[in-house]
């Protein structure tokens, strides 16, 4: 028996598989097809823990359901473009194209050595002209739909990255990437009209059962869908001042329109777009400008946190109020953000804590109109139709549900949302044209434009004459120049060579636009083109795109829940009315794997010097005792602490099931394992050993069709613990060649070395190859079969318990009854039951007898 040598073993395989040509998927296969997929890799560098587990999870599912039957998809690429690249290439004075191939180098050659059965004639690089030209195509094919739109408006600007963000980059007032403090600009920018698919995304979640709720849960909220009112506030002329503003209409939304008779002041976000207007002239001007200049310094998602303090400043401007026609006053304040709604707020200090607190610190009005029959303030205002209580002393905001008061015709109407009240006060103001039912999104219009290099280049051309038009698809792809010095601070716009050129319209000097592409463009759509890589006729053929979509199984990381997953849904359905491809959704399982934390529960980071490498690991190792110690760590979906304990423990286990095939195989020679179990340890029969093998399959191939490889191991190695006791009580038969047990002997050996083969791929393949099959290949075997019958014990082993105390185990039928059980229980502890008496019996079949006594 030749000893397990991992290194010498997993050469060995890879050199074969590479040979053979192994994994390549067979376009003409008659099978049915299995769509495997994890989320790709940025080429930062060496791959990490988070990889490892993330593409392993991946490499089991793809490998197990090949082996049951199917024709499996399961490709590789990166997703190349982005600041990592272009700032590590300033900072090394070398081109972002150089320093990110020489990633992608490192890391397939990482990817090769943990043994993963990509396809890898279906490599995607982002950052390839033969990738990113198709991305400008659909950039087009968007824009002729009219999707794509070019406007002013604030944005979200990352001082760091210099650079704006789209609202889904901006968490907690930061830059996703780099944690910078983001700021508000006013920028002319480009946009993908993802609230066109609003109502949609939303809707087709529950296409989607085989999503994580909490996946799900984050995309609903942050589409955030309300159904409410518009209604519209008349901005009041001043005396002896004109301004532009006079008389015109200034839009609310509002899901609650049963409290406007207690709208006591009226608030606009300092990026208000008509601000300048309502207060030119006036001696307010310099006042409020100056603060909404210095407002919009903070992050518009940290200020509309509601733990953070409030600032504002009156106008000198009223609003007329349509269901009372009372003058509101209007204020600037820092607590409304101009992001959502209209930018726009009537503000109902009883009824929201934000407008309350703002109302208790410049000391405005907090009017009653909505109590609970129960206040001590109902029974004043019941059935007050007119103002009788024009404040109140609270120390917080009502719950905004209960009984209109001081409300007009509407008093003593049950208020809140979709109310009676509510309905009622919506139909007088569309009765009034004042108003009108509508529905709004929290989601915004995705802003792709960015303004660095490393990108996808946007096919647009500016003309004096012609204004903004497409650059013709026969001048696709639009190229970056490969010439441009970034340690100089040479950008596209200063890039002449690039940004100089001829209009397609009328002939005339133009530029180029010269703001990429937000890099999770590319990663919108990447899944359909690994269906149809080499295809250089359009992005890809939608026969094979709809031949192997919707992906079957999706994993990545949770992180993405708002940006990649989101934008990917709306690429899919664009692309659906676009003809492109006849399915709605892109994946229809999502796995969200959890983080791999070092031993004290920490993120891995090379600032806190805590990363583990994977190549050192599996130098040491091997890489199938570091694939199988990650998958045992714990549910995929969770977080998992590492211990190298675990991959010398997995390394010790994987040299145990070598010695066992060779025994049961009959080639262990005289190195026999027959007696390395100790003795003492109960008999495992032939009909033991069948038992345990056919549930073993049962249990992991359930295990599998979950996720939970972690269980699948531990089966596996319950299975491994039976056959060493098999081999050591069946020692003699084995050695004088017992027809019947080397049959079963044979098939165990084969069944544990299938079941491994997706974790442990070349371990496996190697016994396969040597002992299973000679000439055959783990790549090619098929899934063990169970028999159910054969899964059940004819008995099972119970403990006995007195006053939950383990006195003793015994064998019963598995089928046992309960009063026979018992009977046999208190057989096995009489001695202990001698002078008490039996007060209560517990039996749980298949596990244990309690018995209490006094």
């Amino acid at each position: 028996m030749k000893e397990y040598n991992p290194s010498v073993v997993e050469e060995s395989i890879q050199a074969a598989w590479e040979a053979e040509g192994a994994n390549h998927v067979d376009e003409n296969s008659t099978k049915p097809k299995k769509y495997i997929l994890e989320m790709f890799p940025y080429p930062s560098g060496d791959i990490h823990m988070g990889h490892v587990s993330n593409y392993t999870y991946g490499d089991c599912l793809a490998r197990y359901w090949r082996m049951c039957g199917f024709e499996v998809l399961h490709p590789i690429g990166w997703d190349a473009f982005g600041l990592p690249a272009e700032n590590a290439a300033i900072k090394h004075n070398t081109h972002p194209s150089k320093w990110t191939y020489s990633n992608i180098d490192t890391q397939l050659a990482s990817f090769k050595r943990m043994g993963f059965s990509y396809d890898w004639d279906r490599i995607v690089r982002t950052c390839d002209p033969e990738y990113y030209k198709w991305g400008q195509k659909l950039f087009l094919e968007f824009w002729k739909k009219g999707l794509v739109e070019r406007r002013e408006s604030p944005v979200n600007w990352c001082p760091k990255c210099k650079t704006v963000l789209a609202n889904e980059q901006v968490t907690e007032g930061v830059c996703w990437r780099c944690s910078s403090v983001v700021e508000k600009r006013n920028l002319t920018q480009w946009y993908f009209k993802i609230t066109d698919y609003a109502e949609e995304l939303l809707d087709d979640l529950e296409k989607l059962p085989g999503w994580p709720a909490n996946v799900k849960q984050q995309q609903a909220n942050w589409i955030g869908k309300s159904e409410g009112a518009n209604v519209d506030f008349v901005v009041e002329p001043l005396d002896g001042v004109t301004t532009p503003a006079d008389g015109e209409t200034i839009t609310v939304f509002t899901t609650r329109a049963d409290t406007l008779f207690g709208c006591s002041f009226f608030v606009l976000a300092p990026e208000y777009a008509g601000l300048h207007d309502l207060v030119h002239g006036t001696d307010k001007e310099s006042e409020v400008i100056e603060f909404a200049e210095k407002a919009a310094k903070v992050s518009a998602v940290e200020r509309a946190q509601g733990d953070h303090e409030k600032h504002g400043v009156f106008t000198g401007r009223y609003v007329k109020n349509p269901v009372n026609g009372e003058l509101v006053p209007v204020w600037v304040a820092d607590y409304v953000v101009a992001d959502y709604g209209t930018g726009a707020v009537m503000a109902v200090p009883c009824g929201d804590q934000r407008d309350f607190e703002f109302a208790k610190k410049y000391d405005l009005p907090i009017i009653p109109i909505i109590l609970k029959e129960d206040d001590p303030l109902f029974e004043q205002l019941h059935g007050e139709k007119n103002r009788v209580v024009t404040s109140v002393d609270w120390e917080q905001a009502m719950e905004a549900e209960g009984v209109l008061v001081q409300s007009g015709d509407f008093t003593g109407l049950v208020g809140g949302k979709h109310s009676e009240g509510e309905k009622k006060i919506v139909d007088f103001l569309e009765e009034k044209k004042a108003g009108h039912r509508t529905t709004e999104y929290r989601l915004r219009d995705w802003l792709i434009s960015r303004q660095r290099y490393w990108g996808n280049p946007i096919p647009a051309i500016h003309c004096e004459k012609c204004g903004v038009v497409p650059v013709p698809e026969k001048d696709l792809p639009v190229l970056l120049p490969e010439d441009i010095d970034l340690s100089n601070g040479e950008t596209l716009a200063t890039h002449k060579s690039f940004a100089e050129c001829t209009c397609p319209v009328c002939g005339a000097p133009a530029h180029r636009e010269t703001d990429t592409m937000d890099t999770f463009t590319c990663s919108s759509w990447y899944y359909l083109r690994y269906a149809d890589p080499h295809n250089d006729k359009e992005p890809f053929s939608p026969e094979l795109a709809n031949k192997w979509l919707p992906v079957d199984q999706y994993i990545g990381g949770i992180e993405h829940a708002i940006l990649h997953l989101l934008y990917s849904r709306f690429f899919t359905k664009v692309c659906r009315d676009l003809g492109m491809v006849d399915f709605d959704e892109p994946f229809e399982n999502l796995l969200c794997q959890g983080m791999v934390l070092d031993s004290n529960g920490e993120v891995m980071s090379k600032s806190k010097g805590n990363v583990v490498s994977p190549e050192e690991m599996i130098k040491k190792y091997g890489a199938d005792a570091v694939r199988a110690a990650v998958l045992f760590m714990g549910p995929p979906d969770k977080e998992k602490l590492w211990n190298e304990d675990g991959l010398a423990g997995m390394l010790k286990f994987l040299k145990r099931v070598w010695r066992q095939v060779y025994d049961l195989k009959g080639n262990a020679g005289e190195e026999t394992f027959f007696e390395e179990t100790q003795a003492g340890k109960a008999e495992v029969t032939a009909k033991d050993l069948i038992r345990v093998r056919h549930a073993t399959v049962k249990k992991v191939t359930e295990d599998f069709k979950r996720n939970n490889f972690n269980t699948a191991i531990a089966s596996i190695m319950e299975l491994s613990n039976a056959i060493g006791a098999f081999l050591r009580s069946n020692s003699k038969n084995l050695r004088e060649n017992d027809k019947q047990l080397k049959d079963l002997c044979d098939d165990v050996a084969e069944t544990i070395v299938e079941l491994l083969f997706p974790m442990t791929p070349h371990f496996c393949d190697q016994l396969y190859r040597d002992l299973i099959k000679t000439g055959g290949r783990a790549t090619e075997a098929t899934w063990p079969s169970f028999d159910e019958a054969l899964c059940v014990a004819d008995e099972v082993e119970i403990a006995v318990q007195l006053l939950g105390k383990v006195k003793a185990r015994i064998m019963i039928p598995a089928d046992c009854e309960k009063e026979t059980a018992i009977a046999r229980a208190k057989e096995a502890i009489s001695q202990d039951l001698e002078g008490k008496t039996v007060v209560k019996e517990i039996f749980v079949p298949g596990r244990l007898v309690n018995v209490v006594a006094k």
